[in-house]
Parts: C-alpha cells; sequence; structure tokens
C-alpha cells in the first residue's frame, strides 16, 4: 500500500478546523521535531543504516529553490516504510561519502548491488561507500541519451523548415504573389510533420497509431538521417527486451556500436563512446534486470509532498516528517 502524506491544511473542509494552526500545533507539540536528536545536522545530513539492504538506488531530487539532495534507498522495501537510508544535501561526491561512511562499514558491506545512472559523482559515491556492491546503470537513462539524439536532429531539421519557409514567404513577396506552403500527403507542412513526429520518435513502431504510421513513413522519406537514428535507438530497445545474460548482451552492445559507425551522426558517435566507457556497468543490468525505476518512484513521492505544502519553506521540519514516514 502506497504511503501518500497530507498537509494539514487539507484537512480544513472536512473537519472545519484551521489547517495552519493545526500544522503549527503540530510541529510544535505533537511531533518530536523540537526535541529531534539529528535537527542540528538534518539539512546537511541524514542516515538510517537500519534500513541497508542487499540493493540499493542512489538518485538526486530537488526541494525547494533548485536545491538539489542525493538520496539513497532500499529497492527492496518499494517506497514503502524503511525504505530511506539516507539523504544527504548537495551531489558533490566527497560531502556524500562522508555522511555515507557515518554507516558502519559491516552494514554498508551488506549492500550487493546499487541502480544509478550515468552520472560520475553517483558512481563515485557507490564505488567508496559501497564497495562490495556491483553497478547498476539505468537502462532508461542509456536509451534517453539516444532518444535525445534523434530530437536534436528532429529540432535541427524543424529549424531548417522555418528557414526556408521564411525565404519562400520572402520571395513570394518580393514576387508580389501568394504565399502557399507545401502540404504533404498526409495534410502536415513540412514544419508541422517535424512537429508533430516529437513523440512517435519516442515509440516503438508497434505503439503507433494510424496517423503516426503515415507520419513516421513521410518523416522518414523526407529526412533519411532521422530514419538512422530511429532504427540505433530501436535496436536499443530490442537488445534490452531479449532475455540475455551478461555476456551475450555484451556481444549484443557491441554489434550495436558497429551500427553507429556506419552513420555520420555525431551525437551517436558520442553516445557510443560514452556506452563503451560505462560498458561494464551497463550490461550488469542482464543479471538482474534491474532499473533505477524505485529511486524514480521515490522522487516522485517527495516531488508530490512538496505540491500538496505548496513548496518548502522550512526543510529541517519537512525532513523530520519525511523520516517519520519512511523510516
Amino acid at each position: 500500500m502506497d504511503i501518500y502524506p497530507i498537509p494539514a491544511q487539507s484537512l480544513e473542509r472536512y473537519y472545519h478546523i484551521n489547517g495552519k494552526q493545526l500544522e503549527r500545533h503540530y510541529k510544535e507539540h505533537l511531533s518530536d521535531f523540537s526535541t529531534w536528536s539529528e535537527k542540528d545536522h538534518a539539512e546537511e545530513y541524514l542516515i538510517f543504516p537500519e534500513n541497508i539492504g542487499k540493493n540499493i538506488s542512489i538518485d538526486e531530487t530537488s526541494f525547494s529553490d533548485g536545491d538539489l539532495y542525493t538520496i539513497v534507498t532500499n529497492k527492496d522495501k518499494k517506497c514503502q516504510k524503511n525504505s530511506l537510508i539516507a539523504i544527504v544535501e548537495g551531489t558533490e561526491s566527497k560531502k556524500v561519502i562522508e555522511a555515507l561512511n557515518k554507516i558502519p562499514k559491516e552494514q554498508r558491506d551488506k549492500v550487493k548491488e546499487a541502480t544509478l545512472d550515468m552520472s560520475n559523482s553517483m558512481d563515485k559515491i557507490i564505488r567508496q561507500s559501497f564497495t562490495e556492491a556491483d553497478l547498476v546503470i539505468d537502462r532508461f537513462h542509456v536509451q534517453m541519451l539516444v532518444n535525445d539524439a534523434i530530437q536534436e536532429l528532429r529540432i535541427k531539421h524543424r529549424w531548417e523548415a522555418l528557414d526556408e519557409e521564411n525565404k519562400q514567404k520572402e520571395q513570394a513577396k518580393t514576387e508580389n504573389k501568394k504565399y502557399i506552403p507545401e502540404i504533404l500527403e498526409n495534410g502536415d507542412t513540412k514544419k508541422q510533420l517535424l512537429v508533430r513526429s516529437r513523440y512517435l520518435l519516442f515509440k516503438s513502431g508497434d505503439k503507433w497509431t494510424e496517423k503516426q504510421k503515415i507520419r513516421a513513413k513521410i518523416l522518414f522519406e523526407l529526412y533519411p538521417e532521422i530514419a538512422k537514428a530511429y532504427s540505433i535507438a530501436h535496436s536499443l530497445r530490442i537488445i534490452y527486451s531479449k532475455p540475455h545474460d551478461k555476456e551475450s548482451g555484451k556481444e549484443s552492445i557491441k554489434r550495436w556500436y558497429k551500427k553507429i559507425e556506419k552513420t555520420n551522426i555525431p551525437s551517436l558517435k558520442t553516445i557510443a563512446k560514452t556506452v563503451q566507457k560505462n560498458e561494464d556497468e551497463i550490461v550488469n543490468y542482464f543479471i538482474n534486470r534491474s532499473t533505477n525505476a524505485s529511486a524514480e518512484s521515490f522522487n516522485a513521492k517527495i516531488k508530490f509532498f512538496r505540491a500538496t505544502l505548496r513548496g518548502v519553506t522550512d526543510k529541517k521540519f519537512f525532513l523530520v516528517r519525511l523520516s517519520k514516514i519512511y523510516t
């Protein structure tokens, strides 16, 4: 059962009370905030060694005004009670490592697998604080890199289409003619085609609607470079979906590099180099098919709580409430 904290002010309409007054009374009297032992360093770090398990996730989130915090969670607790292991201010590896290393080493050595994104700082944190853990780079972050490369191409061609349209309008004006844009077979102009193709490029072709199939066909005929990039992205999606073990997964990734080498798309070649650099951690996915979805889910819960409070004005009180819910 999911845990969703609610603000005191949301109870006003049901119980005919003063929500702000209840919130203040809860903070000052009902909760143990005033005597909370972690209060002095709460904004810098909070650690809960008792919540460590074999499988953890690490990610960053924002509380307010862009302030980032690094959050470590126990994946097996599925964002419920006892799932929070640590919250540390910032993402600087040195600072996070210092906080995590306050947890006894025998506790930290219980961790056998850690999922994370492709951040160098997160990699360093796990390697130095959880030395017995295998690192698994989240598959969705890898896929996102490739999707970004496709969108970059789409946007580049969109600007070209806009520039072409402006030139045609200017020419029509100098010739005292009415500008009539070229209409493609599905009713789009080139500019509209490139705008409206955004979402279909994120999806597998078997999930396209009939209109998206027609639009994709036109798009790929007009812009073969986008078609190549989409094919590369789709082949990576297939690699992740097949029942590989670690070694066969690694071989499939190597064949994927060769497909990229045949293209002349700089962003894809950069991605291939990035994947090669992190290859061992990426193919570790095929051991247990672990992702960082639990960390994303935990972040979503924090953002929901923050939104119901209409922002975070008192970080320490916000942190004590989080710790009560998830430890």
